[in-house]
C-alpha cells in the first residue's frame, strides 16, 4: 500500500468541551472523555493535533444517503440512516435527520483555546484558525439546508448559556458567506507537502467554492456566479484519462452503442474511464478535487464497495438507483433526452426475456454506463466476465432492479480489502455547474455559460449544448439542471436541488422497480422542505426552541 503524504484525519484525539455539569441541555452535552486543560493547548503539536480533531468532522460515504433522500436514489435500510423515511415520506418529530452541534462545538472550542499557545509560528497559527472557520462554516450550511434556522453559535457556551435560540436563516447565511469571503483571503490556494502543510487541508478555492454552493442554494444567484468565477481562476481543471486500462477494454459495448467508427467509440470509452476513474483510489487527489476527505490508509476505510455494489458480489444495495435517475441520462448521440419506456411495457419485456428489453439501455449518455449497474450490463474490471444480473428478493439486492457502479473502486474489490479512497466532497464539475445555473438565472445564456456545460459534457464523452434549441433561459434552465442531476448523481446535491427549485412535489413519487412493482412508497408534504427539530430537544430547551411548521 502506497504511503500517504496527505492530511490525516484523527479519530476521537479531541472530544473537547467545557460544560462539567451533569445536567443535560440541547446543544452541549459534556463529553465522556476530555483531555485536560491544564495539560494541553501548550505546544504548536497540540494546535496541529487540535485542528485534525475538526477535520475528523467532516462527512464522508455518507453523503450518499442525501441522494437516497431524493428521487435519484433508493436507501432501503432505515437503520443506516434517515433517508429511508425522508424520502418515504415518514418522518416524525422523533426522526434523527442530522441535529448535531458536536462539530461546530469542536470548530468553537479551537478557536476559543488555539491563542493559548504562544510558541507558534503566527502565521501558521492565523492559517489554522481559517482552516477550523471554513470548516464551521460548512457545518452551519450543512444545518440551514435541513433544519432553516438554527441557532448560531460561534463561542464556547458556558454553564446557564446551553439554550440558545434558533437564529434566522438569513442571518446564519450571511455568517457563512462572511466567513467564507474572509478565509479565503488566508488560505493558500494549494499545500506544498509534508507536515503541517499536507496536500488536501482547505484551500482558498475550498472556500470559494463552498460559498458558490451556498449562495446557490439560498437563491443569491449573482454571488453563487461570482464565488463560482473566481475559483474557475485558480487553475482546477477537469480529470481526464488518455488511454484505457486493458481490464476496461475487455468491456464490450458494441451491445449498447452503435459506434460511427473507432474514433467514435475511443471517445466514447475515454469520456466513461475520465468520468469513473475520478473516483478510484488511484486518482484521489487529482486536479479537479477541491474538496476531499482524506481516509488513511488500514485505519479509516470508507464502505461504497459495501454500501453500493449488490448482495451477489458482497455487496448490500443500501443505495440504489431509482428508474427516474436512469430515464435523466441523455443520448450519447444527439445530446438529447430520450423517451423513456413505458412502465408497463418495460416490465412486459423483462419478464418475457424479450431483445427489446435491452433497446431502452442503448446510445445513452457514458455517464450512465460509468453510473449504472443495469442488466446485463459488463464490469470485466470488478470480475472477469462480469454482467449485472439482478437478483429480485434476495438478500442485500436491489429493490429497483439497478445497481450503483460509480463510486465503487474495482480496482480495491479485486484485492478484497477495504477502500480507503479519499471521499471527494467538493470538485470543480460542480462550480462549473454553479456557475451556469446561476449566471443563466441572473442574465440568461451566454457564452460562458455554455462553455461551462460544454467542458464537463465534453469531457464524458456527450455533444456540446445546442446554442440554437437552447438559446432562451428557460430552455437552458432544464439542460442545466439535467446535467446536474447526472453529473452529480450520488454526491449528495439532488437533496438540496430540489428543494431549491421547488420541484420536489412533483418528483418525490412512490418509485416502482423494472416489473413495475412498488419499490417504495412515498408520500410528499411540504413541511418536508425542512427537517424536523427533534422533539427530545424541544424538551431538553425548555420551549426555548421551537419547531418547524408542520411538525407540532
Amino acid at each position: 500500500m502506497k504511503k500517504i503524504t496527505s492530511i490525516y484525519i484523527l479519530t476521537g484525539l479531541l472530544t473537547i468541551g467545557t460544560v462539567t455539569s451533569c445536567k443535560k441541555d440541547f446543544l452541549e452535552r459534556p463529553p465522556l472523555d476530555q483531555l485536560s486543560e491544564a495539560t494541553f493547548w501548550k505546544t504548536p503539536n497540540d494546535v496541529y493535533q487540535a485542528v485534525m480533531a475538526v477535520y475528523n468532522q467532516l462527512p464522508g460515504d455518507g453523503i450518499i444517503y442525501e441522494d437516497g433522500a431524493s428521487d435519484n436514489a433508493h436507501a432501503q435500510y432505515p437503520w443506516e440512516s434517515s433517508a429511508t423515511d425522508v424520502s418515504a415520506g415518514t418522518l416524525t418529530s422523533t426522526t434523527d435527520a442530522g441535529w448535531s452541534f458536536v462539530d461546530i462545538r469542536r470548530a468553537n472550542y479551537f478557536l476559543a483555546n488555539a491563542d493559548k499557545v504562544t510558541t507558534i509560528d503566527a502565521a501558521l497559527l492565523e492559517r489554522y484558525k481559517a482552516e477550523v472557520r471554513f470548516l464551521r462554516a460548512l457545518f452551519y450550511s450543512r444545518m440551514v439546508n435541513k433544519f432553516g434556522d438554527v441557532p448560531l453559535i460561534t463561542t464556547v457556551l458556558t454553564l446557564g448559556q446551553e439554550n440558545v435560540k434558533r437564529t434566522p436563516k438569513a442571518e446564519v447565511i450571511k455568517f457563512i458567506t462572511d466567513e467564507l469571503e474572509a478565509v479565503s483571503k488566508i488560505l493558500p490556494q494549494a499545500y506544498a507537502g509534508g507536515k503541517p502543510n499536507e496536500k488536501g487541508r482547505i484551500t482558498k478555492g475550498a472556500a470559494l467554492a463552498l460559498k458558490a454552493r451556498v449562495y446557490l442554494n439560498d437563491g443569491q444567484f449573482q454571488g453563487a456566479a461570482d464565488a463560482a468565477s473566481q475559483v474557475m481562476t485558480l487553475g482546477y481543471t477537469l480529470f481526464k484519462v488518455d488511454a484505457e486500462e486493458a481490464i476496461d477494454a475487455k468491456d464490450d459495448y458494441s451491445k449498447w452503442v452503435t459506434f460511427a467508427n473507432a474514433a467514435d467509440e475511443k471517445k466514447f470509452r475515454l469520456g466513461l474511464r475520465s468520468y469513473e476513474a475520478l473516483f478510484h483510489k488511484a486518482n484521489e487527489g487529482n486536479n479537479e478535487v477541491i474538496l476531499d476527505r482524506q481516509q488513511i490508509d488500514q485505519k479509516d476505510a470508507n464502505f461504497l464497495n459495501t454500501y453500493l455494489l449488490p448482495g451477489t458480489i458482497g455487496g448490500w444495495s443500501s443505495v440504489t438507483p431509482t428508474q427516474e435517475l436512469v430515464n435523466s441520462y441523455g443520448s450519447y448521440k444527439t445530446g438529447e433526452a430520450v423517451t423513456p419506456t413505458d412502465p408497463a411495457q418495460r416490465a412486459a419485456w423483462y419478464i418475457a426475456k424479450n431483445p427489446l428489453f435491452a433497446n431502452e439501455y442503448k446510445n445513452r449518455d457514458p455517464r450512465f454506463y460509468a453510473s449504472i449497474l443495469f442488466e446485463d450490463s459488463p464490469w470485466n474490471a470488478v470480475e472477469d466476465d462480469y454482467k449485472f444480473n439482478w437478483v429480485q428478493g434476495a438478500s442485500n439486492m436491489s429493490l429497483t432492479g439497478y445497481n450503483f457502479r460509480k463510486m465503487v473502486d474495482p480496482a480495491i474489490y479485486r484485492l478484497q480489502v477495504d477502500n480507503y479512497a479519499n471521499i471527494i466532497l467538493i470538485r470543480y464539475a460542480e462550480v462549473l455547474l454553479t456557475y451556469a445555473e446561476a449566471k443563466n438565472e441572473v442574465s440568461g445564456p451566454d457564452n460562458s455559460i455554455y462553455e461551462a456545460l460544454d467542458a464537463v459534457r465534453t469531457r464524458s464523452g456527450m455533444p456540446v449544448v445546442d446554442r440554437v434549441k437552447y438559446a432562451g433561459k428557460d430552455a437552458l434552465r432544464e439542460v442545466i439542471r439535467n446535467e446536474r442531476r447526472v453529473e452529480l448523481a450520488l454526491e449528495g446535491q439532488r437533496y438540496m436541488d430540489i428543494r431549491r427549485w421547488k420541484i420536489a412535489p412533483q418528483v418525490m413519487k412512490t418509485i416502482n422497480n423494472i416489473k413495475n412493482t412498488q419499490a417504495q412508497e412515498r408520500v410528499w408534504n411540504d413541511r418536508f422542505y425542512l427537517m424536523p427539530i427533534p422533539q427530545k430537544e424541544i424538551d431538553l430547551s425548555k420551549g426555548v426552541l421551537t419547531p418547524n411548521p408542520g411538525y407540532n
